[in-house]
């Protein structure tokens, strides 16, 4: 006997048919994220990311500053601050002065956690330079990223997944990095809370995006909404 393909809920509408209405809706809610909200955070900051040296610096340096207990605009407008002051490597870093870094911090409008961000920004340029050649690609092909992250000062567990949600777009090994903060916001739009059946609805060149989406909606209500609000209409 041949078996059904569907079974009829109480309303007369077939268990196939929701799923599969259901399924539609959770497509059009990701096409609204990436549409209006998936402007990766490395992006936003001006860095075009590639798997070169100074690209995958300033994207640490990013993920160190949006770490803090900080607004992620602020730690944007501040990395991008750093790199106009001349700080686009770690050799930059390191030679310069911790007031240097400071002002540049201030000028980004990082002022609460300056003076600390700046010790640690020039800590870490130099033990990237001692150790890695300041070529975090040498970390990379060392096998243990996350460890290696966790040796920088200022990069705790938070920087790391920062750090990887973005650099899967180059470093295609960690796809998909969808780590809490990102299934915080898919729960919060009803999609899937898997990151392996959140990745099947996206392209793998989509990844980075469709994570830096779902942690603004984990971050702000009102993006939520507006996908919500954009995926009906």
């Amino acid at each position: 006997m041949a078996a059904k393909t569907s079974t009829k809920s109480r309303t007369g509408k077939s268990t196939s048919t929701k799923q599969g209405g259901k399924q539609d809706q959770q497509q059009a809610l990701v096409r609204e994220l990436l549409k209006r909200h998936g402007t990766t955070y490395a992006e936003e900051a001006g860095i075009t990311l590639r798997d070169t040296p100074q690209p995958l610096y300033q994207l640490l340096v990013l993920s160190l500053l949006l770490s803090a207990r900080i607004r992620s605009d602020i730690a944007v407008a501040s990395a991008r601050a750093l790199v106009k002051a001349g700080m686009k490597d770690p050799k930059r870093m390191a030679e310069a002065s911790w007031q240097q870094r400071v002002d540049a911090l201030g000028e980004g409008g990082y002022r609460r956690y300056d003076e600390r961000t700046a010790t640690q920004l020039g800590r870490g340029a130099e033990l990237l330079l001692d150790r890695w050649g300041g070529d975090l690609r040498k970390m990379h092909k060392s096998g243990d990223v996350e460890g290696g992250l966790r040796e920088v000062p200022g990069i705790g567990p938070m920087g790391v997944s920062i750090f990887l949600r973005e650099a899967q777009a180059v470093w295609t090994e960690f796809q998909p990095y969808l780590d809490d903060k990102a299934l915080q916001g898919a729960e919060r739009l009803g999609l899937p809370k898997s990151p392996q059946k959140l990745a099947a609805m996206v392209k793998n060149d989509q990844l980075a995006s469709l994570a830096a989406g779902l942690v603004r909606v984990a971050l702000n209500a009102d993006v939520a909404r507006d996908v919500w609000d954009s995926a009906r209409g």
